[in-house]
């Protein structure tokens, strides 16, 4: 008769440990896509007794940018690059030629900078077409919050030689009473249909 031959017990009281460590290997080592988004804070819900006004709005006091199916940039009924957006932009926001075709100045009395011209009643309408890509609509509103971030950083710059970033909340808000960020957003359209 054959001799059985014994298997040889394995140890795997440390298999567990090396499990661990490769899992934490490979989350130490791994990056993840992250969501991209625009950081944005909704203004507060109508009151249901508030009456609504509509408001007119001057046709020099706003600045039309259409984004279409192909990602185009209609802004101001021209087509522009992308690289162009934030200087129009810029060009808008601040009319500092007090030009007739851009936003009315108002006399302003902000804190710190005493009475002023601002160009406080413009806006920027944004619309894109439901085929938009997303990277391409992401892209825009980057620009136009450059835009913003740029001339309020200016202004910081020329009255406390920082960026506004770095301002106390009450120079912030000054700064934003110059440069108030005006953009709506129109509900996305089908620009191609024909019906």
């Amino acid at each position: 008769m054959a001799k059985k031959r014994k298997v040889p017990g394995v140890n795997a009281t440390s298999s567990a440990d090396i499990a661990f460590m490769l899992l934490l290997f490979f989350l130490l080592t791994t990056s993840m896509d992250t969501d991209q988004g625009l950081a944005r804070r909704l203004p507060q819900p109508l009151d249901k007794n508030q009456k609504q006004e509509k408001q007119e709005i001057k046709k020099r006091n706003i600045l039309p940018i259409l984004i279409n199916t192909d990602n185009q940039i209609l802004c101001a009924g021209e087509y522009i690059d992308i690289r162009n957006l934030k200087e129009k932009a810029k060009e808008f926001i601040a009319n500092r030629n007090n030009d007739e075709h851009l936003p009315e100045k108002e006399e302003a009395d902000v804190p710190f900078f005493g009475k002023m011209m601002v160009c406080k009643p413009h806006v920027i309408s944004l619309q894109n077409d439901r085929g938009t890509q997303y990277q391409a609509y992401i892209s825009v509103q980057n620009e136009l919050a450059a835009a913003y971030n740029e001339l309020r950083d200016q202004v910081a710059q020329e009255k406390w030689n920082k960026k506004f970033a770095e301002l106390e909340e009450d120079q912030q808000k000054a700064v934003q009473m110059i440069y108030p960020q005006k953009i709506s957003e129109a509900e996305p359209k089908n620009y191609g249909d024909k019906k």
